[in-house]
């Protein structure tokens, strides 16, 4: 099995996620499911089917964090080199067709979120931006054609 690198507020943003589901979702969803027991016959109850239809999606959800939690490759962005960019690194690009310049750190795929800035490492622009050093030229396959890119400075 392979590890999938992460960062450690990544891993703690899992970990709450986990507890919160684990302490206030599913015993709401259990007390849901006994008021709706309650109601008598449940082979018609709507109530009951929504409850026990959550109550799947709570348990994947559990699984699937508990999952990507013991997968996790914790990385020390302080650790890592400065003179090229890697995992964890804050990078700063300047389109070199609009002069449009933005910020991204790279991180897994469970952290990315493109309006937070945080792009996945195996995402087209992350894999053209792993490695690279400030001064270097990226080129990037967009669908609507190349996209170029001055590597600025790591942040």
């Amino acid at each position: 099995m392979e590890r999938v690198p992460i960062t450690r507020e990544g891993y703690e943003a899992l970990k709450k996620e986990l507890a919160y589901i684990k302490k206030v979702e599913r015993p709401r969803n259990i007390k849901a499911i006994e008021e709706a027991r309650a109601h008598g016959d449940i082979t018609e109850n709507a109530e009951f089917e929504a409850a026990k239809d959550r109550q799947a999606f709570i348990e994947g959800r559990l699984n699937e964090l508990g999952y990507k939690l013991s997968m996790a490759d914790i990385i020390d962005s302080q650790k890592l080199p400065k003179d090229r960019a890697v995992f964890a690194s804050s990078v700063l690009l300047e389109n070199i067709d609009t002069s449009e310049k933005v910020e991204y750190q790279l991180v897994g795929p469970d952290e990315a979120s493109i309006e937070e800035g945080r792009i996945s490492v195996s995402s087209p622009l992350g894999k053209a931006i792993l490695g690279k050093k400030p001064g270097d030229e990226i080129v990037l396959e967009a669908p609507g054609g190349k996209r170029f890119y001055e590597f600025i400075e790591i942040l």
